[in-house]
């Protein structure tokens, strides 16, 4: 626990967990109560692999990601400033899709909008540990002269 939660500043993941559990069965945020935080620092230019798993999505699907830019949330109307706790995980990223088989989310250029709490409930993925199989199984020979 950071010391910005334990003096109420900022939610626990407690506290955030069971404000996620409130919303409507079914949706993004219940589902999101149920994933343990696994990326704790900031993840601006990581490969995260977004968790895109039944009951979040009608079958699996592996999505992965690059966060670019951070939006804080909006507040609303007429308020100033966001009430203690603060959310722990708030805002959003745009993201850039480097791979996926989900068919509304091709590669090339296409961006998404992940809410950072989907964000910090995502694994990041280890290029050079995905890539160490196809290194060794491959080798390149240079021709000779």
């Amino acid at each position: 626990m950071s010391f910005l939660s334990r003096i109420g500043f900022i939610e626990t993941e407690e506290q955030e967990r069971g404000r996620l559990a409130q919303a409507p069965e079914g949706s993004t945020n219940h589902y999101l109560s149920t994933l343990p935080v696994i990326i704790e620092e900031w993840p601006k230019d990581l490969l995260i692999e977004l968790p895109w798993k039944p009951p979040r999505t009608d079958r699996p699907y592996c999505v992965v990601v690059v966060p670019i830019e951070f939006r804080k949330d909006a507040l609303p109307e007429g308020v100033e400033e966001e009430p203690l706790p603060r959310k722990l995980h708030s805002g959003s990223w745009t993201c850039a899709v480097v791979f996926s088989d989900h068919p509304s989310y091709p590669v090339g250029g296409f961006r998404i909008d992940v809410p950072a709490a989907e964000i910090a409930r995502s694994r990041k993925v280890d290029l050079a540990g995905a890539l160490a199989p196809l290194s060794s199984e491959t080798s390149i020979t240079m021709p000779k002269e």
